[in-house]
């Protein structure tokens, strides 16, 4: 039974360090041939690169589990992400915070409820300054309707 009670819960601050090896592996997985992304030196993350955080978070970093949902009936509804000005590049360390910013529920097309879930981490760099905001929304769908006999 989803915790609507989970609203506001934040997990700890971890540190994501941005490195090179991995930017052009995230970018040759995606298929990119953008320069940008294969720059010898300092190349820049791509856009969607910071879903690695996901890789590198600890379990006290995730507020996810708070809100009890059932991860077998869990989907990943939409993803977006923000910029506040260019993207970090190699060499870059983020300071990554995540929290559960709104939960909602509401009925599903087919019948039963869905209970969304959105979830915000920040990333700040050595100064503080925002650099990047990620906002997922997962939800979790209804029980499966039992069968009649």
């Amino acid at each position: 039974m989803a915790d609507l009670n989970a609203v506001g819960t934040a997990g700890e601050t971890y540190v994501l360090d941005v490195e090179r090896g991995k930017i052009r592996e995230f970018a040759r997985a995606t298929r990119s041939s953008n320069p940008a992304y294969l720059e010898p030196e300092a190349p820049v993350c791509p856009p969607t690169f910071l879903t690695v955080t996901n890789l590198w978070q600890p379990p006290a970093g995730n507020p996810w589990d708070a809100t009890k949902l059932d991860g077998r009936r869990v989907l990943h509804a939409e993803q977006q992400y923000e910029f506040f000005g260019p993207p970090p590049t190699a060499g870059t360390r983020l300071w990554c915070t995540s929290r559960i910013a709104d939960m909602y529920v509401k009925e599903g097309r087919r019948g039963g409820e869905l209970t969304f879930v959105v979830m915000i981490t920040d990333f700040l760099d050595e100064e503080g300054v925002l650099v990047a905001r990620s906002t997922m929304t997962g939800v979790e769908t209804a029980r499966a309707a039992k069968e009649e006999s």
